[in-house]
């Protein structure tokens, strides 16, 4: 496993970290271990707190200390009209839930896992101060925010003292609707990337290439998970991806490897963000870093997905209506 340090931090993380959104399952937190996999993420709502509460028992005989555990507010946790967002009552109420159930004093990056419309931003971000100084939070971060939210949240951050350090857009060779905008800004403000859904959802893996929906897959999930993939789920799309096959056998490479080692290739992603399935996958796909990809292996890619890459930087993805 290779480290990187985050923005201009001096925070290193795993080229490849785990995120437990849909798995929430032990044997796959250990071969991420086994793997050298230090950095694991994931959210108070995920799962009702069960997603937090698993990844604390696998990796409870890991040493806290070798370990970076990123968790996340913003999504529903209650029912009230203070149980979501990002206000101070939702914001301390919701990190005190994942200290209990991760079992741990302090959490390494706590991230704001969508911009919240209904807020004030410098309540947030006093809030974080707060927390920060209490050691709570060691560091902040972002997830899915347009570039003018992002230069709002550094000048905040400057102002209140927050180690604003990290964001974590969707991003992959399909989707790259954060490099026009987005990297720019957040470069200039000494914030790095965690890469979330380098795969795709799984459409780079290359396992819908036949059309058929293989049990177990998102494209057989529930309802949220079938509508974040279905706008790949069309033959332009697949088609294209079908052709990556050359290029990752040319390079020594699966097809999920060659996915997860191009969005490490950008010198603002410090980490790209994996979930899988099974064990296996987690090894697997734990290889791609340290993967060095040449330009002209780049240029392919580029050229053979085309019209397939989506870099409309309007796409950010925002909550959805009522919410935020």
């Amino acid at each position: 496993m290779e480290f990187r340090r985050v923005g201009t931090s001096g925070l290193a993380v795993s080229e490849v970290a785990y995120g437990n959104w849909l798995n929430h399952d032990a044997d796959c937190v250990q071969a991420a271990l086994d793997a050298g996999i230090t950095t694991f993420h994931t959210a108070a709502a995920w799962g009702g707190g069960a997603a937090e509460e698993s990844l604390a028992a696998a990796l409870a005989a890991a040493p806290r200390d070798d370990l970076v555990l990123c968790t996340g507010v913003f999504w529903p946790e209650g029912a009230g009209p203070n149980g979501a967002g990002l206000s101070r009552k939702h914001l301390v109420k919701s990190l005190h839930g994942s200290l209990r159930r991760l079992a741990t004093d302090y959490i390494d990056i706590y991230q704001l896992l969508r911009f919240d419309y209904q807020t004030p931003l410098e309540e947030t971000f006093l809030a974080l101060s707060d927390l920060v100084r209490q050691g709570k939070i060691l560091y902040v971060g972002t997830s899915e925010w347009s570039a003018d939210q992002l230069q709002r949240a550094g000048a905040l951050a400057e102002r209140y003292d927050v180690p604003f350090v990290v964001n974590e857009p969707h991003y992959s060779m399909l989707w790259r609707v954060a490099e026009s905008q987005v990297m720019p800004v957040c470069d200039r403000l000494g914030v790095g990337q965690f890469a979330s859904v380098p795969l795709a959802q799984g459409v780079l893996t290359g396992k819908y290439g036949d059309g058929q929906v293989p049990p177990g897959s998102r494209a057989a999930g529930n309802y949220v998970q079938q509508l974040m993939i279905r706008g790949l789920l069309v033959p332009g799309v697949l088609d294209r991806v079908e052709l990556l096959r050359g290029v990752a056998a040319d390079v020594g490479l699966t097809m999920a490897q060659l996915a997860v080692a191009w969005a490490l290739q950008h010198d603002s992603v410090a980490s790209a963000v994996v979930g899988a399935s099974t064990p296996e996958q987690v090894t697997e796909n734990a290889k791609a870093a340290g993967v060095r990809l040449d330009i002209d292996v780049l240029t392919r890619v580029d050229q053979l997905l085309g019209g397939a890459i989506q870099t409309d930087p309007r796409l950010t993805w925002s909550p959805p209506a009522g919410l935020g």
